[in-house]
């Protein structure tokens, strides 16, 4: 079997889900448009320019929300999804994952973005195993603004593969062909686990190491 693992944002979708999921709660009154804006802004920056402090981000993306009931935090959620985030699954990437499952590929959206916002995400992309950066509950069920875990960034992306991969009884060696998709130079360490390493709407740097490496680049949106 072969394993393709794909990240979310900027690659199967044209968007930061993330990010649009605090512009979102900003634009049905749930956070401050001033600023929050501001700093849910300088925190993506921050992500775009690989070095993003996710423990501040988790507990400041999270506060919006995590002490609403649950109920109502997914029912929120869901109207982001129907509103937001469904125009921006695209035919082309619909298409790139679908060929790799048709393929009988072992396929896994591998994320930063927290399990709460991608969930329904990837159940959209009919995406089985989702690994993403998962957050903490406590005992009652409650989101604490804490991670679970490793965080489900650059080389905890691959930490994370490789955990997910030994509860299946498996290891990188055991995948003859290991196809990894990307925009993002967050995602170098797990891209270089590849045996093929596609970046994927690449930004400036990506396409830079890319372009260094004799990388395909795969541009799936205008």
């Amino acid at each position: 079997m072969n394993l393709t693992l794909f990240d979310l944002d900027g690659t199967l979708l044209p968007i930061d889900s993330d990010h649009s999921f605090g512009d979102y709660l900003i634009e049905i009154g749930w956070a401050d448009g001033g600023e929050w804006k501001r700093r849910n802004d300088e925190f993506y920056e921050q992500y775009l320019a690989g070095r993003l402090d996710q423990v501040a981000y988790i507990d400041f993306a999270t506060s919006a929300w995590r002490h609403r009931p649950l109920q109502e935090a997914l029912a929120v959620r869901q109207r982001f999804m129907d509103e937001r985030l469904g125009p921006q699954l695209l035919p082309p990437a619909r298409a790139l994952v679908a060929q790799h499952q048709a393929a009988g590929d072992l396929v896994a959206i591998v994320t930063a973005t927290n399990d709460f916002v991608t969930a329904p995400i990837a159940q959209a992309f009919g995406v089985e195993h989702l690994i993403a950066t998962r957050l903490a509950r406590d005992a009652a069920g409650r989101y604490t603004g804490q991670m679970d875990g490793v965080p489900c960034l650059q080389q905890g992306k691959v930490v994370r593969v490789g955990e997910w991969l030994a509860q299946r009884g498996a290891q990188w060696q055991d995948f003859e062909r290991i196809t990894v998709y990307s925009d993002s130079i967050n995602d170098l360490p797990l891209m270089e686990r590849a045996t093929h390493p596609v970046a994927t709407n690449p930004g400036e740097s990506l396409a830079a190491v890319a372009r260094e490496r004799a990388w395909p680049i795969l541009q799936l949106f205008p």
